[in-house]
């Protein structure tokens, strides 16, 4: 990897939930959790919801505790600078513990992307036994988990040139994920992180995975980025073959194939910064559903399934239509490649989240398929759906049959990360 490369990365760990977003400020909202926890609604009686967005954030001690002798001492460890706990490895800053904006008392910070320290936050972010807890008052039966702080990134992992140390942090978070799983009575279920700069490895990291009971993958949606062969490249090809005969999916988390922080104006403060950012994240999704459609990959692949994750749902209808415009006008000359219409690509392989939205899943849930639209929280995060997850689900799917609600709340999601129930 370049020099230039790495200096990317490194930046990019520094920035992992930029330290903007920790000062001081920031609006408490006082929440009448007495009236916000009584669990499933009678609406739903009989479905399991599956959230599937939500970050357990990593304990301090995890890699520490679990690294081999001759490892333990380069390990990633937190260290408390200027108020705020921050992950290192070695001298590097590799960021914060990552967002949760749920106080420990069951209040919600708004403005800011998480309390400064681990104490002050609401320990279901990161404690298994007081996350089920929530989970049960928000009438949620299982939850999709993903990372929550920036030290499992494999991109900055990279850029330590310490590929050992690298692929042991990356083990050991998925050795961490497979023990959520069976402590939560099979209810957590967190992704699975790669070593994709070894082709070998990834390989083998992947098919552990596998072995060990863990449900799917998350994967940078441009690898190229960071110095790795695209998913053009047949480098990817035995790794998807494989997700392919297990069933085990991809997972694009908020991992636009574009950088919003350099579509907003100079001079804005971090509020107005992370409100555009946010929202240009999820439609940016749309660029990551054109490059695998117009790839040929789901032609190679007709079993791959996609997880589009906090990616929001109210932009597919006009995505998929331009696309389907564009493979009219651009891609005549492809169709010995590309074999389907953006619309079959999208309901054979793709399924999408929503949370806050209203109009998505009222009025064009149909379109966009009723089989390819799941749920999620983005609990503990910012902007995530707390309190009021069952008054919500309530306005936006009452008006649907039982058999749509269940499809939407767990049946899509017990498809896509073939779950046990």
């Amino acid at each position: 990897m370049a020099d230039d490369d790495t200096h990317e990365l490194s930046q990019s760990a520094r920035k992992y939930w930029s330290a903007d977003g920790y000062k001081e400020g920031g609006t408490i909202r006082e929440v009448d959790y007495a009236s916000q926890s009584g669990g499933l609604d009678p609406m739903f009686e009989g479905i399991k919801i599956v959230d599937t967005d939500t970050h357990i954030t990593e304990a301090p001690d995890l890699f520490t505790s679990r690294a081999t002798a001759s490892m333990k001492a380069k390990m990633p460890r937190v260290e408390r600078i200027n108020g705020t706990d921050r992950w290192f490895v070695g001298d590097r800053d590799f960021g914060t513990l990552g967002g949760n904006v749920i106080r420990a008392d069951n209040n919600k910070l708004l403005g800011r992307l998480a309390f400064p320290t681990l104490e002050e936050a609401h320990p279901g972010g990161h404690q298994i036994k007081e996350r089920l807890q929530a989970m049960d008052d928000m009438g949620v039966y299982a939850q999709i988990g993903f990372q929550n702080s920036g030290v499992t990134q494999a991109g900055s992992l990279m850029s330590l040139g310490d590929p050992e140390l690298a692929l042991q942090v990356i083990q050991i978070y998925n050795d961490a994920s497979a023990e959520y799983q069976e402590t939560s009575g099979q209810r957590i279920f967190n992704m699975a992180h790669l070593p994709f700069w070894d082709q070998k490895a990834l390989e083998t990291e992947a098919r552990r995975c596998h072995d060990m009971g863990l449900r799917g993958f998350v994967v940078p949606d441009t690898p190229e980025r960071v110095g790795v062969p695209s998913f053009n490249h047949d480098y990817w090809t035995p790794f998807l073959e494989m997700c392919e005969a297990t069933g085990m999916p991809l997972n694009f988390h908020l991992n636009a194939a574009i950088d919003p922080n350099t579509l907003t104006w100079e001079g804005f403060q971090f509020e107005q910064t992370l409100s555009v950012v946010a929202t240009m994240f999820s439609i940016g999704n749309a660029a990551t559903l054109g490059n695998w459609m117009v790839s040929g990959r789901l032609d190679r692949h007709p079993k791959l399934k996609i997880g589009l994750i906090e990616s929001g749902a109210g932009w597919v209808p006009f995505a998929v239509e331009a696309l389907e415009h564009q493979f009219r006008e651009m891609l005549a000359g492809k169709r010995d490649m590309l074999r389907k219409q953006p619309w079959d690509y999208f309901r054979d392989h793709f399924y999408c989240t929503f949370w806050f939205e209203k109009i998505a899943p009222k009025h064009l849930l149909e379109i966009i398929g009723v089989d390819n639209v799941m749920f999620e929280t983005d609990f503990p995060h910012p902007t995530s759906l707390y309190p009021g997850v069952q008054a919500h689900l309530k306005d936006v799917l009452g008006g649907y049959s039982d058999e749509v609600r269940r499809k939407v709340l767990q049946g899509n999601a017990v498809k896509l990360y073939n779950l046990p129930f």
